[in-house]
C-alpha cells in the first residue's frame, strides 16, 4: 500500500478551522477511522479507549465534539482531558493504556487555524503507512463497519487526568536539586500549558511571573509565547529574572531568554544538553545525537567534538523520533524548540526541555548566558516565500541553475537548503555559512527566484 498522503502533513492534519479538511463532517469520519484502525490491536478485547485533548482555540470546541462523537459510533469510548499540553495527551494515553490518543491543536499556528494529532498506545506519532490507511477509509467511509446499539461508544470528561501528567514531568527534576530562589518568567502562549506549566515549576519551589495566561479562545500564539518571546524578554530585564521559559500553543516546544533578555538560539540548547548528557555518563563517546536539515553545522561540529556522532532528518519532530528509536538514541531537537529526551516522553516537551535546562544551570554553577557562550553557531538566514504550487524543485529549471550557483558560490564554507512548509504554502529557503553578508545575498537571490518561479 502506497503510503503517499493528501490529508497529513508534516504533523498531523492542519488547516483553517472549519475549512477543508478541518472540518466537522472530517473530524468525525477521522474519529471513525481512528477508533476501527486501532480496534485491531486493542490490547483489552474491549472497545477501544481514546484520549482526546486540546488546546484553548475556540474551534476546538466544535473537532473535539465532532472526533469524539466520530468514536463513538464507531463504538469507541473516549476520556476528554480538557486543555493540556500535546505531551501531556502522549503521557496520558501511555498511563491509562489507552488505544490511541489525539491532540486538537495547530500548534504555532493562529487561533483560526486547527488541527489533530494522532498518538498510538504507545504516545508515539503515527509512521506515514498508517495515516495513509486512515485518509484511505477517511475518503471511502463505506468501507468501516456500522455499529448499533449496546455497540455504540461512551464519552467522559476527566480533566483532573492532568495531574498524572504533572507528576510525571515533575518527577525529571533530580531530587538533589530544587528551584527555591529561582526568579522565571514563564509565558505561555494563552495556550495548551497555560494552567499546567506554571502549577509545575511552582510547585518545585520557583517564583515564577506567569504571562499568556488567560485564553479566550481568540489569543493562542498572539504577541505571546515562543513565536513572540519578546514580551517575556523584557519582563526577564524588568523583574530580574534568572531565566525566561517561552512555550507555544500546545507546549511541546520552547524558547529560553537568558537573564540578559537574549532568546538562546535552539541549536545552542541541543548543544548544551548533548554536553551535560555526556558530562553526566547518560550518554557515552559514540553515541548518537538526532538533528534536521535545519540543524546548525556549529551545532553538528559541537556534538562531535563531545565524541558523539550527530545525525539528520527531514523536518518534523516525529521523524526525529523514529530515528532516536532506530538507533536507539536519546537525545534528539529541532532549531525551532522541539527537543525530545526519547528516555523522558515519547515526544517533544516545552515544560520538561525547561526543567532540564535549569537543571544544567544547577549543575554547573552557571548562568543562562555562561552556559551556552563556548557553543558557536555559523550565521544562517532562513526566509519563507510565499508559493502558490509546491512542484518538486528539481523539476523547475531556474530553481536548479539557481541553487547550483548557490552552492558553488558558498563552496564548503557553507549550505543551502530548500524546502516547502508541511502545513502552509511557504517554501521555505535556508543559507549557511561563515561570511553573513554573502548568505544574505544568496539568501535574498533565491528567494526572489523561488517566487518568481512558484508564483
Amino acid at each position: 500500500m502506497s503510503s503517499e498522503r493528501k490529508l497529513f502533513g508534516t504533523d498531523g492534519i492542519r488547516g483553517k478551522a472549519n475549512v477543508y479538511p478541518m472540518t466537522g463532517d472530517i473530524a468525525f469520519i477521522l474519529g471513525r477511522a481512528v477508533t476501527a484502525h486501532f480496534q485491531k490491536f486493542n490490547r483489552r478485547n474491549k472497545q477501544p479507549l481514546i484520549i482526546v485533548g486540546k488546546d484553548t482555540r475556540r474551534s476546538c470546541y466544535m473537532l473535539e465534539q465532532a472526533f469524539s462523537a466520530g468514536v463513538c459510533a464507531q463504538g469507541g469510548d473516549v476520556v476528554l482531558t480538557g486543555p493540556l499540553p500535546t505531551p501531556g495527551v502522549a503521557f496520558v494515553t501511555q498511563s491509562m493504556r489507552a488505544d490511541a490518543g489525539v491532540m486538537i491543536s495547530a500548534s504555532h499556528n493562529a487561533f483560526d487555524d486547527n488541527g489533530i494529532k494522532i498518538f498510538d498506545a504507545h504516545g508515539f506519532k503515527l509512521p506515514d503507512e498508517v495515516e495513509a490507511e486512515l485518509e484511505r477509509l477517511i475518503e471511502n467511509p463505506h468501507l468501516l463497519e456500522i455499529k448499533l446499539g449496546a455497540d455504540l461508544g461512551r464519552a467522559k470528561r476527566l480533566e483532573e487526568v492532568f495531574g498524572r501528567y504533572l507528576v510525571h514531568t515533575k518527577s525529571v527534576f533530580p531530587p538533589q536539586f530544587d528551584l527555591e530562589g529561582l526568579r522565571i518568567v514563564l509565558d505561555c502562549a494563552n495556550g495548551a500549558g497555560y494552567k499546567i506549566a506554571p502549577m509545575m515549576f511552582r510547585e518545585l519551589g520557583a517564583e515564577v511571573i506567569a504571562l499568556g495566561v488567560e485564553p479566550n479562545g481568540q489569543n493562542i500564539n498572539f504577541e505571546s509565547g515562543a513565536l513572540h518571546p519578546e514580551r517575556a524578554a523584557e519582563a526577564v530585564v524588568k523583574y530580574r529574572a534568572d531565566i525566561g521559559i517561552c512555550l507555544d500553543g500546545d507546549a511541546d516546544r520552547l524558547v529560553v531568554i537568558d537573564e540578559k533578555g537574549k532568546v538562546i538560539d535552539g541549536d545552542k540548547i541541543i548543544g548544551l544538553f548533548a554536553k551535560h548528557l555526556k558530562d553526566t555518563n547518560v550518554l557515552k563517546a559514540g553515541d548518537k545525537v538526532v538533528g534536521t536539515v535545519m540543524s546548525n553545522l556549529g551545532l553538528e561540529k559541537f556534538v562531535k567534538s563531545q565524541g558523539l556522532d550527530f545525525l539528520r532528518t527531514k523536518v518534523g519532530d516525529r521523524y526525529i523520533i523514529e530515528e532516536l528509536k532506530t538507533h536507539n538514541a536519546i537525545l534528539g531537537g529541532e532549531p525551532s524548540g522541539h527537543i525530545i529526551f526519547q528516555n523522558l516522553s515519547t515526544t517533544g516537551d516545552g515544560a520538561l526541555a525547561g526543567l532540564k535546562f535549569i537543571e544544567t544551570m544547577k549543575f554547573y554553577s552557571k548562568s543562562a548566558s555562561q552556559l551556552v557562550a563556548d557553543i558557536p553557531l555559523f550565521p544562517q538566514i532562513l526566509k519563507n516565500c510565499k508559493v502558490k504550487n509546491k512542484p518538486e524543485f528539481d523539476k523547475v529549471p531556474a530553481i536548479v541553475n539557481a541553487l547550483k550557483k548557490a552552492e558553488s558560490d558558498l563552496g564548503e564554507k557553507g549550505r543551502v537548503l530548500l524546502r516547502y512548509s508541511g502545513t502552509e504554502n511557504l517554501a521555505r529557503v535556508m543559507v549557511e555559512g561563515q561570511d553573513e553578508k554573502q548568505i544574505h545575498g544568496v539568501c535574498d537571490s533565491l528567494v526572489t527566484i523561488v517566487g518568481k518561479e512558484l508564483n
